[in-house]
């Protein structure tokens, strides 16, 4: 029996290129939580199951009509990122933006990249406690897939 291999929080980094054609990444700092969801938006049709008999119900057949990916991230709202987020989110820019899976096997996705845009960026505190941050990033189009070399 083997053993499944898996990751841990520092092994998913989210990074944004903050100077547009830099290569140049910089982490988000403070997120103590970060998630990748991908969906595929679903056109559903019905579809005639029998054609001599039409009373009998019909299928209902679905097709993949485009795909997005978002990424959230949560946590504390660090002083090393807060101009950053700012600057992005009140100038509406596209900035690209990578998502590594450290852990990826050679051949496998290293990175999910590409041009995204800050959906939204949340703070909230309660007296005693910190600052917390709470990010949503819409890439636009879907990311590119880098393997691991």
């Amino acid at each position: 029996m083997v053993a499944p291999t898996s990751a841990e929080f520092k092994d998913f980094v989210l990074e944004v290129e903050i100077t547009s054609g830099s290569g140049v990444y910089t982490k988000v700092c403070g997120l103590t939580a970060r998630d990748i969801k991908r969906k595929a938006n679903i056109n559903s049709n019905e579809v005639p199951s029998d054609c001599s008999d039409e009373s009998l119900p019909s299928e209902i057949k679905k097709g993949v009509q485009s795909q997005e990916v978002m990424v959230g991230g949560s946590g504390v709202w660090a002083k090393q990122s807060h101009e950053m987020m700012l600057d992005w989110w009140y100038s509406g820019q596209t900035k690209n933006i990578r998502l590594q899976h450290v852990n990826a096997a050679v051949g496998d996705t290293e990175y999910e990249s590409g041009p995204a845009i800050l959906a939204e960026l949340n703070n909230a505190v309660e007296k005693g406690q910190v600052v917390n941050a709470e990010i949503s990033i819409e890439f636009n189009g879907l990311p590119t897939r880098t393997a691991k070399a």
